[in-house]
């Protein structure tokens, strides 16, 4: 029940109906976007022949979410669905998420999105024939307020702070993984190469990202082919406090340190100091010396992003040395 916050699902579950499509949405106590990304989900349009539903994880929120949901449930019987899930990190809300549903593709998108109407057609109709395991679509930004003189807008990897994903209006393989907002999958793929790892993505202390793209990332170096489906926009809403300098520096520092996690160095070397390679030093110096020198204001940003991104790369490095360590002495 929604009144009971122990694990479990809610009273408003559909019945056993194998679905074609589960939607799952995960939240932490944002109720007031919630309902936004709930309503413009809820207006999606189909065919009457695909069943679907929209199943909303509850992270464990303390404000509104329980009410909201049930105001969903009630208005749109058998299309909103509610589980909650009490261990903190998205990646445990997307993992329980996926086992909650007997659905044969599954879609994802965030709390703080619009989708447009036809988005869920467009993003899931390619996957129905079995050539693609996988679908991504546009994240398109919704301004709150103009956006600021150092944002680095020429360079579209700077701006994944606010989760843009725009490859343009052809579709095509992709080569790369999409964002976790406007992805679906095939559910086969989740029981041939597991879920979403849980020491990545947030959770409580901690903003290490990167559980969408490795779990993309795992598909492409398997050898499973994704498609990029333009027609299937989401609207990302960018708040005015994601619009200032520390918050891009820290997601940065935050998504390097998931990288070495991921991916380890980017090259094997043994030269190195505390654990750190020397390339990584030289590396430093030279977006350091850009950064203080560059007079453009957005470029100049986008050198200081290089030189934050490469210190969470070290520090992660050396913790991951301590640990390593610490396992080995005891």
């Amino acid at each position: 029940m929604f009144t009971d916050r122990g694990r479990g699902t809610s009273a408003c579950d559909p019945d056993a109906t194998v679905m074609n499509i589960t939607v799952i949405l995960c939240t932490f106590n944002r109720s007031q976007s919630l309902t936004r990304a709930l309503q413009s989900v809820t207006e999606c349009v189909l065919p009457e022949t695909v069943s679907w539903e929209v199943l909303v994880v509850d992270n464990n929120s303390t404000d509104e979410t329980p009410s909201i949901v049930r105001h969903f449930c009630e208005a749109y019987p058998g299309r909103i669905r509610y589980f909650f899930e009490p261990k903190a990190g998205k990646s445990n809300a997307l993992n329980s998420g996926i086992q909650q549903t007997n659905a044969e593709l599954i879609a994802f998108m965030d709390d703080d999105v619009v989708v447009d109407r036809e988005w869920l057609q467009n993003l899931t109709v390619a996957l129905n024939n079995g050539n693609w395991a996988g679908a991504g679509g546009r994240i398109l930004p919704s301004w709150t307020s103009p956006p600021p003189a150092w944002l680095p807008s020429e360079d579209r990897y700077s701006l994944a702070p606010l989760a843009m994903f725009d490859l343009g209006t052809t579709p095509r393989p992709l080569e790369e993984s999409p964002f976790g907002t406007n992805m679906a999958f095939r559910k086969s793929v989740f029981e041939e190469f597991g879920g979403f790892r849980t020491d990545l993505g947030p959770r409580p202390n901690s903003e290490i990202r990167n559980e969408d793209t490795e779990f993309g990332q795992r598909l492409l170096n398997a050898g499973e082919r994704l498609v990029y489906q333009p027609s299937a926009i989401v609207y990302h809403e960018i708040p005015e406090q994601r619009l200032r300098k520390r918050y891009f520096l820290k997601w940065w520092f935050d998504k390097a340190r998931a990288d070495v996690r991921q991916f380890g160095t980017s090259r094997s070397t043994r030269w190195r100091l505390a654990g750190i390679p020397l390339y990584l030093f030289r590396r430093l110096a030279i977006w350091a010396s850009r950064w203080l020198v560059t007079p453009n204001p957005s470029r100049r940003f986008s050198h200081k992003l290089k030189v934050w991104g490469i210190v969470g790369e070290m520090q992660e490095l050396v913790a991951s040395r301590a640990q390593q360590k610490g396992i080995i002495e005891s």
